[in-house]
């Protein structure tokens, strides 16, 4: 999900729907960006996904379909004017499929970004440090990512909250489900 203030909306979706545009689709070995969707399953998935959104009023911007039939390909896709009552609004899609939303208050979108039961990675951007510490704090991510799309390294902690999971993995923070805390109380006498 992609939330866009409505004063940047028509810009932001005109440039990232021609930077889509732009992904070449096909096997690894070749010079692609992006690759095939795991399964069968998972092509039905983000299929379904679009046609929801589309029946919902979404207006396609790039891509909505299979590419072959030799492989679990889908076009990028991108999808416009997308609403919460669409099932891409709280289901994780896992395919090439970017639904654009619109909002106006930095209240509404944090309320709306955390209506949803998971919670690994988010990412905004903004050059106001205060607004950037703000939505930081309430977003209910175990991730966030501030004028970055790239947020993993060996030395973070990685994880999520809510149905994301538990714990972390990495840093020293992962080592926390290995270990067992012992807390005592000692009075001498």
């Amino acid at each position: 999900r992609i939330y866009v203030q409505r004063n940047l909306y028509e810009e932001f979706s005109q440039k990232f729907t021609a930077k889509v545009k732009s992904l070449v689709v096909g096997y690894g070995f070749d010079n692609v960006t992006i690759g095939p969707l795991i399964n069968k399953a998972g092509l039905a998935k983000v299929q379904k996904h679009v046609d929801d959104a589309l029946s919902h009023g979404a207006k396609l911007l790039a891509g909505g379909k299979s590419i072959d039939s030799s492989g679990y390909f889908y076009e990028p896709t991108v999808l416009g004017d997308s609403t919460d009552q669409m099932i891409i609004a709280s289901d994780e899609v896992f395919g090439p499929v970017a639904p654009i939303f619109q909002f106006d208050t930095e209240e509404e979108v944090i309320d709306r970004a955390n209506a949803v039961e998971v919670g690994l990675a988010s990412y905004l951007y903004s050059k106001d440090v205060g607004r950037i510490f703000r939505v930081t704090e309430g977003l209910e991510y175990g991730m966030v990512g501030v004028n970055t799309g790239i947020i993993s390294s060996e030395v973070a902690p990685f994880g999520g909250v809510k149905q994301s999971g538990l714990g972390r993995e990495g840093s020293k923070y992962g080592l926390d489900d290995y270990t067992e805390l012992k807390y005592m109380a000692l009075n001498l006498p």
